[in-house]
């Protein structure tokens, strides 16, 4: 939060008082400003009129008009007005704009930081592909949204563990290693049949390819038919982990734990959390299977946690591994999912409830589907055997920056139609190359003025309109990252740099940045030096370059 807002949320706290002073401190304790999304509704905003509302019993318009007659215009407050239904917007002067300049330039790339998250413990758990192929374009877009929102998280106070969960065991694993077998016996010339329910693809040749060069039979003396299922199990979930990690790694993602579904089952975690369930009589038999009682917290039915054999369903090992996530102290703990996992919001929040958690610490996110299009038209690109497109064919295809800037073009919920022609498209109708650029081309100007320590003598030169309204843009930085966080939506952030990156091509394109009037050269230097500074800092946070030169 910069000085302004601090001064701002003050001056209402104070007014608040003085209008109504039979208020109680805590109504305006947790107040905050926001952005209006119109520049003619000022440059901060207040609800705390509709806040009061129902305590005073007032309309809201009456409730602002009495909180203004307190604030009085000052070095920050150029004008303050109310607007229907009963928002108090604030108009900042261009002193205090130019003073928060001041700031961007000393603070640099940590401008926007923030104590929002006060040190608190947030987990994030992404991607989590179960180990039977390379990851596709899904993943990617779910790899792209967590790790920006780690760091956003981050760069706002919270201690953040970015984590990957590991399927590897059950029907899908066993499958796997199944058809890891059959295409391992075919290229060694045996007799082999393929499972009916095998993965199919062409990266199955290749491991069992793999397998093959490695000698293995010749170092265990044994025939290929005498290899273990648990052994192919284990050589093809290795392979496809390996793989996966070095397509996360060229993503420029990195976790910091690695949890096993299988390490989980030994320990005998499953087995205690349906215990704590079945002692709080949340767990029925029906059917020769045991039921949760997940009705009993909003799921639309309940859900079979053992079946008829004795085997545990999909959702059982979920339970017990959120209650370690809760016992772990996370006090934020967010899933990125995709939307074939919809259905288990519902029954994943109400295990936790019934086994004691505060459901309100679980933030499920679902990342919608991608659909890829060349020249306008869907597109399948992949070179592999399969029904699917992978996230190292992106990386490939259109580079690191732009896959990770296109995957989260649209919000969380929204569908996302990936260009790949304009992903590698190197003119300003890229948007990631027309954010670099603004980037590269500060970069060539500061170099070409020879200014590169910014002298901070002649700020106020910065009168023309485009200038103020070019740094106020850079004033609501922290209040979009804040939002970001909040939110749990790294595409506000995203949307903010494409407008910062236009707001600075058209000030460009207006005005000469180098001129012969050095104090006015070197006031917009220090300008498009806190320009730079702001895009750097937000690329950052996406996982994208900020290049000096392009």
């Amino acid at each position: 939060m910069i000085k302004i807002e601090i001064d701002l949320i003050i001056a209402i706290k104070e007014a608040v008082k003085k209008a109504f002073s039979e208020i109680s401190i805590n109504a305006v304790e947790d107040l905050s400003l926001e952005v209006p999304k119109e520049k003619r509704f000022g440059d901060f905003s207040s609800n705390i009129a509709m806040r009061l509302s129902r305590e005073l019993r007032k309309a809201p318009l009456d409730i602002a008009a009495g909180i203004i007659k307190h604030i009085e215009k000052s070095d920050i407050i150029q004008d303050v007005k109310v607007e229907k239904p009963g928002f108090i917007n604030f108009y900042i002067s261009n002193k205090a704009v130019i003073g928060v300049l001041e700031d961007i330039i000393e603070e640099g790339v940590e401008f926007g930081s923030s104590s929002l998250g006060k040190s608190k413990k947030a987990q994030i758990e992404f991607v989590s592909a179960n180990p039977t192929g390379p990851l596709t374009v899904a993943h990617g877009r779910q790899a792209a949204i967590g790790d920006s929102l780690a760091r956003i998280l981050k760069f706002c106070g919270y201690n953040v563990i970015k984590e990957y969960y590991i399927n590897d065991e059950g029907v899908q694993i066993q499958a796997l290693g199944k058809s890891l077998k059959a295409r391992f016996m075919e290229i060694v010339g045996e007799k082999s049949e393929f499972p009916e329910n095998g993965y199919k693809g062409g990266y199955i040749y290749e491991i069992a390819q793999k397998l093959k060069d490695s000698g293995v039979t010749e170092r265990t003396q044994t025939s290929s038919a005498s290899l273990s299922d648990d052994f192919f199990m284990d050589y093809a979930t290795k392979e496809i982990m390996s793989t996966i990690t070095k397509d996360l790694e060229d993503f420029g993602v990195h976790f910091d734990v690695w949890y096993s579904q299988k390490s989980l089952t030994k320990s005998g975690k499953i087995e205690k959390a349906l215990e704590i369930l079945k002692d709080k009589e949340f767990l029925y038999q029906k059917d020769g299977a045991t039921w949760f009682r997940s009705t009993d917290f909003g799921d639309d039915k309940d859900r079979v946690v053992i079946k008829n054999d004795g085997s545990y369903t999909y959702v059982t090992p979920d339970i017990a591994y959120h209650k370690e996530k809760f016992e772990k102290g996370y006090e934020k703990i967010i899933n990125i999912w995709g939307p074939d996992h919809h259905g288990y919001i519902s029954r994943i929040k109400a295990a936790c409830q019934a086994l004691g958690y505060d459901k309100e610490r679980l933030f499920i996110l679902i990342a919608q589907l991608v659909t890829l299009y060349r020249e306008g038209k869907p597109t399948k690109m992949s070179t592999r055997e399969g029904e699917f497109v992978t996230l190292a064919e992106i990386i490939d295809e259109v580079g690191r920056d732009a896959a990770r800037f296109f995957f989260i073009m649209r919000r969380t919920e929204s569908h996302l139609d990936f260009d790949l022609a304009l992903a590698k498209a190197k003119t300003l109708d890229n948007p990631v190359y027309y954010i670099q650029y603004a980037h590269a081309r500060i970069s060539s100007i500061i170099e070409f003025s020879e200014n590169t320590k910014p002298n901070l003598d002649n700020l106020a030169l910065l009168d023309k309109q485009q200038e103020v309204d070019l740094i106020k843009t850079l004033v609501h930085y922290p209040k979009i990252i804040e939002a970001a966080a909040v939110n749990l939506e790294p595409y506000m952030l995203l949307a903010y740099l494409q407008d910062l990156a236009g707001f600075f091509h058209s000030y460009y394109n207006a005005y000469r940045i180098v001129t012969d009037d050095k104090p006015l050269t070197e006031a917009r230097i220090v300008l498009i030096h806190a320009v730079k500074n702001i895009l750097a800092s937000g690329l950052n946070l996406l996982g994208v370059s900020a290049p000096e030169k392009m």
